[in-house]
């Protein structure tokens, strides 16, 4: 994730934060088992989608597919791929 952080810095005004999460819950097919949902829910529960409501106008950047999803499904909100945030950000300017 530095990685990342550091290119993101690189969009003129963007201030990226990095949510200190160990997981997202989802952990590839795991989250979609109905037997794992509970535990899911749980883990996403513990730092990610608080942390998500609790700054409703962010842009929301997660590279993992299931996470996104655990996202869109426990927060109500889309993430997008760093990838996408790029691309956004170069065909505005």
């Amino acid at each position: 994730m530095p990685s990342v952080l550091e290119v993101i810095k690189l969009i003129p005004k963007a201030n990226p934060q990095l949510i200190e999460s160990s997981c997202c819950g989802m952990a590839g097919s795991f989250g979609y088992e109905a037997s794992h949902l509970d535990v899911s829910m749980q883990m996403a529960e513990l730092s990610l989608l608080p942390a998500i409501r609790n700054h409703p106008d962010a842009i929301v950047v997660a590279d993992g597919m299931s996470c996104r999803h655990q996202i869109a499904d426990g927060a109500a909100r889309d993430a997008i791929h760093v990838a996408q945030l790029l691309s956004d950000h170069l065909l505005r300017h």
